[in-house]
């Protein structure tokens, strides 16, 4: 048996020489990706148009996955004209013993990453993938009243919880927004809950109707505070209803998700950022994140939740200044320093250099 394991590992240091650089198990990814516990993938398996601008895609996870809580976001990365890019998608289906589960895409204008995968995800695609997190969940006890306010993708992870523990839910009110009718992502599945009373939908067309505001909430849902609340969607409707929520006293009952920081700095500013271990220089403007504007350059980063929250962004800031467009902070860095900063909610206020 000890000569039989001593052959094996010969013979295995052989094929490492034989495919140097590479090593055997470079290639075995690329025969059977989902294989590596240590590099996470998922395999598209199912794609599904929601509307003329979403899809579904039913993915596959490779071993190193974990179950998710409904509500919960992943992080995926797409490989666009040859620059690996990671975005956050809300899972948007109830937990399965096979593992497979559904991320709902809507595509951003200019957006890179949900145009391809909107235009051009087809089965059998691997994609890159990070395990579950996000805190926008529901608790281990159901509500007695539940109202989710969301409007365009905001209905993302709220769908992965009617999914999942609707049957638990009691008394639920959602208000949902979208441009027309046609725009609504899963309009016919809101609309069946609603068909079945399992859901009190309320359906708002901004192409028509306008924004949603919080003084309609109060007619549309005379109880409103007496709900525990989830919402999702742009900022400024959740910066409205946060506000709103404070005035009344019951904030506690409000939990907000946002697919972007609150960018409050101006966009003055903005400067060359310099790679230093890339040895490479690229305009920064003082509006965008420098995570953007190196992705833009074609600079690989890494990234995260994109609005300053999992922190997976960090790098050293070297030299230079960097604001915070969220508060206006004004980070400065002098020659020989290393100041861990945050690039998906920092932009250049002149030139600066980070380590990379």
């Amino acid at each position: 048996m000890a000569l039989t394991r001593t052959l094996r590992s010969g013979a295995w240091r052989v094929v490492e020489l034989i495919t140097t650089p590479l090593v055997p198990a470079d290639y075995l990814d690329a025969v059977v990706p989902l294989r590596n516990p240590d590099v996470l993938r998922a395999k598209i398996v199912g794609v599904h148009a929601e509307t003329a601008h979403s899809v579904t895609l039913t993915l596959r996870p490779g071993r190193g996955w974990r179950p998710y809580t409904p509500g919960q976001y992943v992080r995926l990365g797409v490989d666009v004209d040859g620059v690996r890019l990671w975005r956050s998608y809300s899972v948007t289906s109830a937990p399965r013993r096979d593992d497979r589960f559904t991320v709902t895409v809507n595509e951003i204008p200019g957006g890179a990453v949900s145009t391809h995968l909107v235009r051009r995800a087809r089965t059998g695609m691997i994609l890159h993938l990070d395990v579950p997190a996000g805190e926008f969940t529901l608790p281990a006890v159901a509500p007695e009243k539940t109202l989710f306010v969301t409007a365009g993708s905001g209905i993302t992870p709220v769908m992965g919880m009617l999914r999942s523990r609707g049957h638990e839910l009691a008394d639920v009110v959602v208000v949902h927004s979208a441009r027309t009718r046609a725009d609504v992502v899963f309009g016919d599945d809101l609309r069946a809950l609603a068909a079945q009373g399992r859901i009190r939908l309320v359906e708002r067309h901004t192409g028509t109707d306008g924004r949603i505001k919080p003084a309609d909430l109060d007619e549309l849902v005379p109880d409103l505070f007496e709900r525990d609340v989830w919402a999702c969607g742009p900022n400024e409707l959740l910066d409205d209803l946060e506000e709103h929520w404070a005035q009344s006293g019951a904030r506690s009952r409000l939990r907000t998700e946002r697919f972007r920081p609150t960018v409050m700095a101006d966009g003055a500013g903005g400067g060359d950022l310099t790679f230093t271990l890339a040895g490479k220089t690229v305009p920064a403007g003082g509006g965008e994140p420098l995570l953007v504007a190196g992705e833009a350059a074609g600079v690989l980063m890494p990234s995260g939740c994109r609005m300053g929250i999992c922190f997976k962004c960090v790098l050293p800031l070297r030299e230079g200044a960097v604001r915070d467009l969220r508060d206006g902070t004004l980070t400065v860095a002098e020659p020989g320093d290393a100041i861990p900063i945050q690039t998906c909610i920092n932009a250049a206020a002149g030139p600066c250099r980070i380590e990379l």
